[in-house]
């Protein structure tokens, strides 16, 4: 009975410390997807209210914008969006917009060959927060 009880919060516990992140597998037509560099964190006022990364595979580069239990739950609506940034410029031809959508998956780009970052925004209260990922060549 005492090891039931021990373990048992530590269930818990490690089940709530997966709340609220991005658990992104792959992008939507592309099943091999593998998450490249660092996540990248959207903040409110100090809070983080979104995790942004970048993929690829399938031959492309992937954005991905994840925005966190702890906003999406809020009152009111938002919206987010994921874009690939290639060779310092936004690829808007990449961007891909949710309303009210928790993740959001850019469109591939042909772009492996080239320095990249995944960027993300997240919108609904008159401001803009945004977030992107370290370059990778």
């Amino acid at each position: 009975m005492r090891k039931v009880m021990l373990i048992l919060p530590a269930v818990l516990l490690s089940a709530l410390a997966a709340t609220g992140t991005a658990q992104a597998e792959s992008a939507p037509s592309c099943p091999g997807t593998v998450q490249i560099g660092a996540t990248a964190y959207i903040q409110k006022n100090g809070t983080t209210i979104a995790s942004v990364k970048q993929f690829k595979g399938c031959g492309k580069n992937w954005a991905y914008t994840y925005v966190w239990d702890s906003h999406a739950s809020k009152p009111g609506s938002f919206s987010s969006s994921a874009a690939m940034v290639i060779s310092g410029k936004r690829d808007y031809g990449s961007n891909v917009n949710g309303t009210n959508k928790q993740d959001v998956w850019s469109k591939g780009t042909d772009s492996l060959t080239k320095c990249t970052r995944a960027y993300g925004e997240v919108w609904g209260d008159g401001n803009v927060y945004w977030a992107q990922t370290g370059e990778r060549c």
